[in-house]
């Protein structure tokens, strides 16, 4: 949808279902999707955040399936504004875990996903388009060190394909790395330090004139322009950063957010016992849920909640903030909070100056939320999200 006033496009991202093949992603299209566009937009064009695993990329390779895609947008209005292209395989249904940040930016078979993606993304826009592409925040942290160079070169390449894409379509690929706990790119003062460093330094524009064929001075505006952040809202509220601060560093970093993801995470502001034992049911097999806790030493950090609960150095008192998307639209989970709060923030700063052209809720743990969460279909609860977001921004 979309906001008044300059304040972007609104949507929501289609890794809410399952969207492992070609099939999947039509039936979301036609079905979910198109309940939410008719409560929310139906009389104008509604954008889409459009998830594609590698295997329903590979499935619309077939030219049949490719324009029936192109076919379903025209038809019911659709306009693809982002993409995610963070979850390479499965992500519902399965362990997906650590699993989810691979292939890597150490891999050939990321370079290739991404590039794949956007030669997509820029078949489906119209010249002059901008569409971000979210991606993983490099590596799972554990598997990092030393791998700085390795990963901005294939980012560089990836740059290079956007602006030959971008040169041939007029559509331009804004390539979002997405900061996440216990990744690569965790806090937003690591962020900034690998941008500056590696990413928007004088040799990474050397590297990207070598491969683009662009002079150093207008390689060293394409960066920004296809090579940003993508702020997971609910993973900046888990690393307890400050909502302007962050953006402000950013901002002053010159480092542009080309998508806002709006989600919201689970708070316990003071852990005891009692908490411990609710938190029970929110040990799923399914995803990462990575704990933040702020203790009397500082933050301490675990890669997943069964890590955090098996500590017996956890004390009463401290406040946990988990990464456990949780609806928006919900301040609070008895006995929980949440970081609704957080996000209210950031919608706020947006409202005052936009941070981003593109905001997408992605609330996509429905399937695995304690049942007592689960009380209406998905796509009302998506309808509800996005409401809630539009009723911010007034």
């Amino acid at each position: 949808m979309q906001l008044p006033d300059d304040l972007g496009q609104l949507t929501y991202c289609l890794n809410i279902h399952p969207t492992q093949t070609w099939e999947a992603v039509r039936g979301a299209l036609l079905g979910p999707v198109k309940h939410v566009r008719d409560a929310l937009s139906p009389d104008a064009t509604f954008g889409v955040g459009l998830r594609l695993s590698a295997q329903a990329l590979e499935e619309l390779r077939a030219p049949d399936a490719r324009a029936e895609l192109k076919e379903i947008l025209a038809r019911e209005n659709y306009r693809v504004v982002t993409m995610n292209g963070f979850p390479f395989g499965p992500f519902h249904g399965i362990p997906v875990k650590q699993n989810v940040y691979q292939p890597d930016w150490k891999q050939r078979a990321r370079l290739d996903y991404t590039c794949w993606l956007a030669d997509l993304l820029a078949e489906l826009g119209v010249a002059g388009d901008t569409v971000s592409l979210s991606t993983v925040p490099g590596t799972y942290k554990p598997l990092a060190e030393g791998a700085e160079a390795e990963m901005a070169d294939n980012l560089l390449k990836a740059v290079s394909h956007c602006i030959e894409l971008a040169s041939r379509t007029r559509v331009t690929i804004a390539i979002a790395l997405e900061p996440e706990p216990h990744c690569f790119l965790e806090t937003i003062e690591e962020t900034v330090a690998f941008f500056r460093d590696w990413l928007y330094s004088d040799a990474a524009a050397g590297r990207l004139s070598e491969l683009s064929g662009l002079s150093i001075d207008e390689a060293k505006q394409a960066l920004p322009r296809h090579l940003g952040v993508c702020y997971d809202v609910c993973h900046a509220a888990v690393e307890f950063e400050d909502p302007a601060a962050s953006i402000e560093v950013l901002r002053t970093a010159g480092i542009p957010i080309h998508k806002l993801q709006l989600s919201a995470a689970l708070r316990i502001p003071r852990f005891d016992a009692a908490k411990r034992e609710a938190l029970a049911p929110f040990c799923e097999r399914t995803y990462l849920h990575q704990v933040v806790v702020a203790s009397e030493s500082g933050l301490v950090r675990y890669a997943d909640l069964p890590e955090a609960l098996a500590d017996e150095a956890r004390i009463d008192g401290e406040e946990w903030r988990i990464h456990y998307h949780v609806p928006i639209f919900v301040e609070t989970i008895p006995p929980f909070e949440t970081t609704q709060s957080f996000l209210a923030d950031i919608l706020a700063l947006h409202r005052q100056q936009p941070i981003s052209q593109h905001l997408e809720v992605e609330t996509y743990t429905w399937q695995v939320l304690p049942e007592t969460l689960r009380t209406e279909s998905v796509e009302k609860a998506v309808t509800r999200e996005l409401t809630w977001v539009k009723q911010q921004l007034i």
